[in-house]
């Protein structure tokens, strides 16, 4: 018979770690007496992060003693005091290759389902002092597992854990987890996995990205789609010549510029919505700067087509605009990204401002082509005529599609602007617009412009009914930042380390979107930590190359990894938590 050993809680608090703060509640400690489990949590307890702990889905966390003297053996450490991996439920028994999904238990007068397995997390590491554990507990197979409360009521130390109902499938906590985060993703698993009422919707989400990988045959080499979505590997690795056939107009500030193979070998077909990073060289005495630049022109064209706004102190779009040429050869990435069209039969709404139409218009093309019987809406926000690029060209494509409406707001037309001609409605594209023209709720919205544009259209699609899975978004800049629990301070532009370690500096490092080149040194650890001394805007959440967040796709070198991540990512790409860079490296951040 199991039993519940202690009832641990504590509410989060403020904890210094990498010289900022962190927002946690990892901190339990015992309690004596009874404690009421209710729908979200125990009495007198808290989580820091929302977005990862707590919730009707996890609002129980357990870890058993059998685990307990694993670790103690493992860490080479005394008998650890209870909660102190962050559990409310110190247990005897429930043995995570033992209790199943779905399972329910009676302990004390309250009533529990099974729903998953741990999350995996820097800040258990950050308890114990072992910054690994977080894919310790993975590679173990000792993850521990949360509770939904299906009835409330009193548990205390002591109580029996009661069996009520087993999970279908039998599938046990230690087999989902590795069919998350180990390689293999069995379909068969997955199917069955998936067929569990009581499994999260987020560890289905997961699971079902996998499964779909695995149905349709992804041509990533690596990668972990489950946990985070990988485009098909690049074409060619690192910078390629690619010639100038043609540079062209689009607007007061946006021109075009068409590549072809410098060598005559047909290029490589890019998918509508991918970018290419270009490597210029301002000047003799300037690093080399890097920009990624959206694919506008038909998917499948003998030619690369890139459109660039030049900004009043753009240095790239500067240099494109006023020294390159017909004739002129530029060095080309290979076409990535995960901002695609996908092959489906939903309408599509291609939603844009200023240069933002690039990857939608590369969409438009490939929709026109077919042509495609689906439902296209075309949404494009402008000043004028005048800073209206592609204007044109899209009435041309749209007009091949047989199911097709388009709407263009002018914020400031001219006097020559034609309402009704060159453009729909005056102002701007806001919630109250979206609203008016009803898009379909069953639709997949692409929106790309300037940030606050991407958040106005989230948010104005999301009131209309589009599910946020359904809207999806492509940034020109540095994505905004993901760093769980860490109490945010002023935002700095990316810099120069303060500080460089000492020691001979080792090869550059590159953060293309952030227009940055440091010399990497060894005492900075990871990338990751490079780019925190940097202020390059980071995305991660295990720090230990389990989850993928920090996922960063790779356009030109290689990295070297250490530990070693227990999937790797996609090819092209490199999980900066866990790596280093033998050579130079360009990294699309």
């Amino acid at each position: 018979m199991a039993v519940l050993i202690a009832v641990n809680v504590g509410m989060p608090k403020d904890v210094a770690w990498h010289g900022g703060t962190v927002r946690t509640g990892i901190w339990k400690y015992p309690v004596a007496g009874p404690v009421m489990a209710r729908r979200l949590n125990l009495d007198g307890d808290g989580q820091g992060d929302l977005a990862g702990h707590g919730g009707e889905q996890r609002a129980v966390l357990v870890y058993q003693l059998s685990s307990y003297r694993h670790w103690q053996e493992q860490l080479r450490r005394d008998a650890f005091p209870y909660g102190q991996f962050g559990e409310n439920l110190t247990v005897d028994g429930l043995a995570d290759d033992e209790v199943c999904i779905g399972d329910r238990y009676r302990i004390g007068g309250a009533v529990f389902e099974v729903t998953q397995p741990r999350v995996t997390c820097y800040r258990v590491g950050l308890r114990l002092g072992e910054p690994q554990m977080a894919a310790l507990l993975v590679s173990h197979r000792r993850p521990g597992f949360y509770l939904r409360v299906l009835t409330e009521g009193q548990v205390r130390a002591g109580d029996e854990i009661v069996k009520i109902a087993s999970g279908p499938e039998e599938l046990t906590v230690a087999e989902i987890d590795a069919l998350l985060y180990l390689p293999g993703h069995s379909r068969p698993q997955l199917e069955r996995a998936l067929r569990i009422p009581a499994l999260s919707p987020g560890w289905k989400a997961s699971l079902q990205a996998l499964l779909d990988d695995a149905v349709r045959g992804s041509g990533a080499v690596g990668g972990n789609s489950g946990l985070t979505t990988s485009g098909p590997p690049p074409a060619w690795p690192g910078f390629r010549r690619l010639e100038v056939v043609g540079v062209t107009p689009e607007s007061a500030s946006i021109f075009s510029l068409a590549l072809a193979s410098a060598d005559g070998e047909p290029l490589p077909s890019a998918l509508p919505g991918q970018f290419v990073g270009v490597r210029l060289p301002p000047d003799a005495q300037t690093s080399p700067v890097i920009r990624s630049y959206s694919l506008s022109g038909r998917p499948g064209a003998a030619t690369y087509r890139i459109s660039v706004k030049q900004e009043p102190q753009g240095v790239a779009s500067t240099y494109l605009r006023q020294h390159v040429r017909v004739g002129d050869l530029l060095d080309v990435a290979a076409p990535r990204g995960t901002f695609l069209l996908a092959d489906a039969a939903t309408p599509v709404l291609l939603l844009s401002a200023g240069v933002g139409a690039t990857p939608v218009l590369a969409m438009l093309h490939a929709l026109a082509a077919e042509p495609s019987p689906r439902v296209v809406w075309w949404l494009h926000a402008a000043r004028n005529s005048e800073n209206h690029p592609f204007a044109d060209e899209v009435r041309a494509l749209l007009s091949r599609l047989p199911a097709c409406r388009s709407f263009v707001s002018y914020s400031r037309p001219s006097d020559v602007d034609r309402p009704g001609v060159d453009y729909t409605a005056r102002g701007r594209l806001s919630r109250e617009v979206i609203r008016g023209l009803d898009p379909p709720q069953d639709a997949d919205a692409y929106v790309c412009g300037p940030a606050a544009f991407m958040r106005d259209m989230t948010d104005a699609l999301e009131a209309c009914g589009l599910p946020s899975a359904r809207i999806h978004t492509e940034l020109f800049g540095a994505a905004a930042a993901l760093t769980p629990g860490v109490v945010a301070g002023s935002a700095r532009a990316a810099h120069q380390p303060a500080r460089p370690p000492d020691g001979q500096p080792g090869p550059s490092v590159s953060f293309a979107r952030s227009g940055l080149t440091v010399p990497w040194h060894s005492g900075y650890g990871t990338l990751l930590e490079l780019a925190e001394a940097c202020d390059v805007p980071v995305r991660w959440s295990c720090r230990t190359g389990i989850c993928h967040t920090c996922e960063t796709a790779v356009l030109s070198g290689q990295v070297a990894y250490s530990p070693q991540p227990l999937e790797l990512p996609a090819e092209g790409s490199a999980l900066i938590c866990c790596s280093t860079p033998p050579a130079d490296v360009v990294l699309d951040m």
